[in-house]
């Protein structure tokens, strides 16, 4: 990716940072110029990997491991960027998971609440500690990802995982007025389908994406760096106009 030098020397703290969508954010971020942290729960291998090719560029990257949905985690996470770098510009809130697909008539509030904390939850925690270091910047800047599904309300089975999504977009333009005067400006993406990921791999059958891509107006599923570019776009514009919004990434399916 050409060098977008807005991005040199800036730093960045991305959650979920060393898989599917979040790798290719984080290798963006990295040709970029940025310095990066990478939050990981499982993909220590990549994350780790990712910490090389930064150093290798001549720029500096932390691997920080968390479950995101305890608090203590969260703003461990948040002080380890914190003493790597010296400060934060960026952070890019994409950890989430559908977990599993279940429909309301075989829901339990444990499932509920699981996904919920996983996709809404943790990322309160880890904006709320990362916040007052944002805010010592003259203008600094969030991401977070939200979903398709948050729009439309996703396939069967997809019931929490979508109301956690659709939550996520509220969310976005709530913390745009509460940050906003602090010089912080919230965005989010909602990406369609994005094949080629964990995600889809583990919760989208061959004949749903085959049928989903067959109504997608470009003719085309979506793939991580589609997502990564328009990431880096908003999270870039530091003196820009735009916050509280949602930019839709899924082939012209759905737009509001």
């Amino acid at each position: 990716m050409k060098n977008n030098n807005k991005l040199v020397g800036k730093n960045v703290l991305i959650t979920a940072g060393a898989q599917g969508i979040g790798e290719s954010i984080t290798r963006h971020f990295i040709d970029c110029g940025a310095n990066v942290a990478i939050h990981y729960f499982s993909s220590a291998d990549t994350a780790n990997k990712l910490v090389e090719y930064a150093i290798f560029k001549g720029q500096k990257a932390v691997a920080i491991s968390g479950d995101l949905t305890k608090e203590a985690d969260a703003i461990s996470m948040v002080q380890k960027t914190i003493e790597s770098f010296g400060g934060l510009d960026i952070l890019i809130n994409n950890a989430g998971s559908l977990v599993a697909r279940r429909l309301l008539g075989e829901m339990e509030a444990e499932f509920w609440h699981k996904v919920m904390d996983i996709n809404l939850t943790s990322m309160m925690f880890v904006t709320k500690a990362a916040a007052p270091y944002l805010a010592k910047n003259e203008h600094s800047s969030i991401v977070n990802l939200a979903s398709l599904a948050g729009r439309k309300g996703g396939h069967p089975g997809s019931l929490v995982y979508a109301t956690s999504k659709g939550a996520i977009l509220t969310y976005t333009r709530a913390l745009s007025t509460e940050l906003g005067p602090q010089g912080i400006r919230v965005n989010a993406v909602a990406p369609g389908l994005i094949l080629g990921t964990s995600f889809h791999n583990t919760h989208t059958t061959k004949e749903s994406a085959a049928e989903t891509t067959a109504g997608i107006p470009i003719q085309r599923a979506g793939n991580a760096a589609d997502v990564a570019r328009a990431v880096l776009f908003l999270a870039s514009e530091f003196d820009g106009f735009i916050s509280g919004a949602t930019l839709d990434i899924n082939g012209g399916v759905y737009n509001m």
